[in-house]
């Protein structure tokens, strides 16, 4: 929503302020420089990424238009699950945990919290350690460094769209340069027309770098930023979850570790101390 109403203001501001200097709005329609920009900007993306960027590019793409689900009542969840799974640990040994890491999806425990169960990633990513810590073959340091490096590859794969399109937005305003000298060299091969007609020529030649600074900075380069914000999103909830369970295998009890996993959380999100005691408590007596 948010990515539809940045656009408005875009164009809003652009055109509009183009309006009120006296401009002509026909003036800037230039399908010719725009197939020219637009064009050479899609033949370059495809050179420059191989099938697996272009394909995690446009599975990308449409999530831009999704609000985040990174909220804090959803790590108000995290943390509660997280601590339900800890305690049960605690009372009634590793092992008790076994028939829920191996069908999570018939797990009592994940089936209170079907925004977590949802998040494949989230699940996988809980459920190997889980599985790993049941089966006491690595210590948590071992763990540890596991799990960095799969948060490290996580973040590396979602990196791969935003650097695709942010190139992509690097090229437009050459391409829009392109798209000028070509203009320009067709109003130089025809100097003989009036003067008037002249103008047009060289009217369409400008709006090719126009065209392709507004088309980087005002559209492309945002959703790449954009994409990075969400990948931050996501990170920190495999943070969260790597914090929360290191620190019940060096031994903390569920309630020190959860607190363990709430201190990582981004300010924004981050319930309160109270807050996520009274909803564990709650929870605790249904």
């Amino acid at each position: 929503m948010f990515v539809i109403v940045g656009y408005l203001v875009v164009l809003g501001a652009v055109f509009g302020g183009f309006i009120m200097a006296g401009g002509h709005v026909a003036a800037l329609f230039q399908p010719v420089e725009l197939l020219m920009i637009g064009g050479s900007a899609l033949g370059a993306f495809f050179v420059a990424n191989g099938p697996k960027t272009v394909k995690a590019t446009l599975k990308a793409l449409p999530g831009v238009l999704k609000g985040s689900k990174f909220s804090k009542q959803l790590y108000v969840d995290l943390l509660s699950m997280l601590f339900e799974i800890l305690a049960k640990v605690r009372k009634e040994g590793l092992m008790s945990i076994e028939s829920d890491v191996d069908s999570p999806d018939a797990s009592p425990i994940f089936s209170k919290y079907p925004k977590i169960q949802g998040d494949h990633h989230a699940m996988e990513f809980l459920t190997d350690y889980l599985r790993m810590m049941v089966g006491g073959n690595l210590n948590a340091f071992e763990i540890e460094n596991l799990m960095d490096n799969e948060i490290e590859t996580h973040h590396h794969e979602g990196e791969v769209p935003i650097h695709a399109l942010s190139r992509t937005a690097d090229a437009l305003p050459a391409f829009g340069i392109v798209a000028a000298v070509m203009g320009v060299v067709h109003t130089m091969e025809s100097v003989g027309i009036p003067p008037a007609e002249l103008g047009k020529l060289i009217a369409a030649a400008l709006v090719g770098t126009f065209l392709g600074i507004l088309l980087s900075y005002g559209f492309v380069a945002p959703l790449a930023s954009l994409l990075e914000q969400k990948l931050d999103e996501a990170t920190k909830m495999l943070q969260c979850m790597k914090v929360t369970l290191l620190a019940s295998m060096n031994g903390y009890a569920p309630q020190v570790a959860v607190e363990f996993g709430r201190k990582v959380l981004y300010s924004t999100e981050r319930p309160g101390f109270s807050e996520l005691e009274e909803e564990i408590r709650s929870r605790k007596g249904k």
